[in-house]
């Protein structure tokens, strides 16, 4: 028989009796000092209150970032390149860019969806919007500027369980000038923040779930971490970085599973399979269908189609090459354009400008042009005959493999011409120039025209053939260094006459325009290329454009080690006391705690890891908040430099903005930092009402001094008209505190 409890035997008397307390009211609890983990706001941290607080600070920063985003009524800063990016898209008019796709796909979308109709030029700063809508597009990038703050007070909740860590955070982020500045522009700032940090919050979510792995929250967070890991690289290249990061966390944790001895390979291997599956193929499956979208829009000829290839170019409606015929073989007195075949190569070109004193002869400039021009047009001569072959009665001759030729410039008369004066940036390599007076050269005009793969008296196609010019007389090679010129060059690329006789794509050339009257015309469709073929060619394009982009006039541009001290802002609108003036600026109460805190985190992780190492004896709360400062923040430090260090190893122009998907990261640290901190030094005091005040007084202390010091900088973020800040009787005047600010 069981027992009269009802349980096993054995068991149920002994529940029975250690559930019986004495009648009379319970005994009065002990007093007790407070421990360090439980100084949170207790009660607010229950889930109605996170909430309540989420949705005060997720109302807070779309306050911030939508006052006055009207204003100014005309276009700042880059709005003028990605404006007009998104006008492209609503046009379908093909255009190039150093960025992925897209972001400018979703201004355009917003744009197209808030009636703006893509007519606005978007010359240059300054020009006025009149009646054209663009609040779509403003608010777009609003919107998803202001959900930055309510991700990273998520992903810090989530990793250190204090609330009033996160609500730090949160106040840092909203009341940031330069947050506030960058998100309510038509710029991809803020979309690829938006990602990037929605990537976070997904990756520390589906953490959180790793105790109950392959459930439906599991997936799903998983799952978003890839597709906000496709977002943020189809907005930049420096996607990438959190890429990294969403990679390094996962190798740890892949790594720490396969050390689960209880875990079978079988489920091991069900892991790295889910993790292939959700962030590597289809991030990648994403990535590829926005390339995809993007050639399908995009097809009208714009001013981006001399940087690709003449196939390409072929499938683009209003192109000269889109759906065309053209003269097959090369014949004599044809007016052709010879391109670069190197990726994002250009057109041969030449102008009446000569190059300056002291870089070679003193000739007209030759160079690779990477646009459609009047000025790239050739004519193909015979190197021993001024015959005018443009006469109809003449007879056709073709120029076939092994001729030797010479080519005059239609626009000057002048020839391709080398000799041995060093090229302007390629030291190495001679100079090539435009000579001679109406086609009347000497004989450093002359060119040997060879076929890649080709016999002695071949034809040559148009378009297909891949051909090389060697100088007769130097032995050299024409060719595209691929360097920029300087402003005397106008920015185009260098061409040289190599002599070093390889066959790279640098030194090989196809001839894409041909007219003849006198010849028969072929269909161009035949260079039809593949998907795949558009899509290598456009990254290598986009990395090649990357590295050669350079600071405009008057640009500021800044480096590396500026930007954590706030060293120097940039001008989004206005130049003068009569302009409406907006400048990028962080709070400098907030970036100054940002970097002191990295330094105050560095310490404290790395006492913390030393007293764990030593064995020193901490109580649960101590270790909660141990794991903490190693775990949660070691991973938002980390963030941190993966966002920050690459930049000192980059050899492009860099702006202050560059800095700002970092600065999301020593903000989350900061908060992180803070809270563990004051509630370890209010965890000495006995007293639990002393102990709380200090907990309580730091925080708000914290967050006080922050929102006074957005009060007196939000000018630089809402617009300043009246004097600049130098002179002194500027309202401004007091607040720039470091010399390099230009308010």
């Amino acid at each position: 028989m069981p027992p009269p409890g009802g349980g096993r035997a054995g068991q149920g008397p002994l529940r029975s009796r250690g559930s019986r307390r004495p009648p009379g009211p319970p005994p009065p609890p002990r007093a007790a000092s407070p421990s360090p983990a439980s100084l949170a706001a207790r009660p607010p941290a229950g889930p109605a209150g996170s909430r309540s607080v989420l949705a005060l600070v997720t109302l807070l920063s779309f306050a911030s970032r939508f006052h006055r985003l009207p204003e100014p009524p005309h276009v700042c800063w880059d709005e003028t390149h990605f404006g007009k990016m998104g006008s492209y898209y609503i046009n379908r008019t093909f255009f190039f860019d150093v960025h992925p796709p897209l972001g400018k796909m979703l201004i355009g979308l917003a744009g197209y969806l808030s009636g703006y109709d893509g007519t606005f030029p978007f010359q240059k700063p300054g020009d006025r919007y009149e009646q054209h809508n663009y609040m779509g597009m403003r608010g777009f990038c609003a919107f998803l500027g202001s959900c930055l703050v309510p991700f990273a007070y998520l992903t810090v909740l989530e990793l250190s369980k204090s609330l009033p860590a996160a609500l730090l955070t949160a106040c840092i982020l909203i009341f940031d000038t330069g947050c506030i500045t960058l998100s309510q522009y038509i710029l991809l700032d803020p979309i690829l923040m938006f990602f990037l940090m929605g990537a976070v919050l997904s990756m520390v979510k589906c953490n959180a779930c790793a105790d109950r792995p392959f459930s439906a929250s599991w997936w799903f967070w998983l799952s978003l971490t890839g597709v906000n890991l496709a977002g943020a690289m189809g907005v930049k290249f420096v996607g990438l970085f959190v890429v990294l990061f969403v990679g390094l966390n996962t190798i740890c944790d892949l790594w720490d599973l396969l050390g689960n001895l209880s875990l079978s390979l079988v489920m091991f291997g069900k892991h790295l399979l889910a993790r292939v599956l959700c962030l590597i193929l289809l991030p990648l499956a994403l990535y590829t269908t926005m390339f995809a979208v993007h050639f399908t829009v995009l097809n009208k000829s714009g001013p981006g189609d001399g940087f690709f290839s003449s196939a390409f170019q072929s499938q683009l409606i209003g192109n000269n090459l889109h759906n065309v015929s053209v003269p097959e073989h090369l014949a004599y007195g044809s007016v052709i354009t010879m391109k670069n075949l190197r990726m994002a190569g250009g057109y041969l070109h030449s102008h009446w400008h000569l190059y300056p004193e002291g870089v070679g002869a003193r000739q007209q400039q030759v160079t690779a042009y990477l646009h459609k021009d009047l000025n790239n047009l050739w004519i193909i001569k015979k190197h021993d005959s001024d015959t005018d072959l443009s006469d109809p009665s003449s007879p056709v001759e073709f120029v076939s493999h092994g001729d030797i030729i010479r080519l005059e410039h239609k626009e000057t008369s002048r020839n391709l011409h080398s000799h041995q004066h060093e090229a302007p940036l390629t030291r190495k390599h001679f100079q090539v120039t435009g000579y001679g007076i109406n086609g009347t050269g000497d004989s450093n005009d002359f060119w040997r025209i060879e076929v890649v793969g080709r016999k002695p008296g071949k034809l040559i196609k148009v378009l297909r053939s891949q051909v090389r010019l060697t100088h007769v007389a130097t032995g050299c090679l024409l060719g595209s260094s691929g360097k920029t010129l300087p402003k005397w060059g106008w920015e185009q690329v260098e061409v040289t006459c190599t002599p070093y006789l390889k066959d790279t794509p640098n030194s090989l050339w196809n001839f894409e325009d041909h007219i003849n009257p006198k010849l028969p015309n072929i269909s161009l469709d035949v260079l039809k290329p593949s998907f795949a073929e558009i899509l290598l060619e456009s990254h290598m394009v986009m990395i090649r454009g990357n590295s050669g982009l350079k600071p405009k006039d008057n640009e500021v541009t800044s480096k590396p080690w500026h930007w954590p001290i706030n060293y120097q802002g940039l001008r989004f609108s206005g130049v003068n006391e009569t302009d409406y003036r907006v400048y990028l600026l962080g709070n400098p109460v907030v970036w100054w705690l940002n970097l002191f805190t990295i330094g105050l985190y560095l310490l404290t992780a790395v006492s913390t890891a030393v007293a764990l190492k030593r064995g020193v004896q901490l109580s649960s709360e101590l270790k909660e908040l141990s794991r903490v400062v190693l775990h949660g923040g070691g991973q938002i430090a980390l963030g941190w430099l993966l966002h920050y260090l690459p930049f000192f190893m980059m050899g492009r122009v860099l702006y202050f903005h560059h800095y700002f998907p970092a600065m999301l990261f020593s903000s989350m640290l900061t908060g992180i930092t803070w809270d563990t901190l004051l509630k370890f030094f209010a965890g000495f005091l006995s007293p639990s009402t002393a102990a709380r005040r200090v907990y309580g007084g730091g925080i708000l202390a914290l967050v006080l001094l922050i929102m006074y010091s957005f009060y007196l900088f939000h000018p630089l973020s809402y617009g300043m008209i009246g004097p600049m800040a130098s002179d002194p009787s500027s309202p401004m005047a007091g607040l720039r505190w470091m010399d390099s600010w230009e308010f």
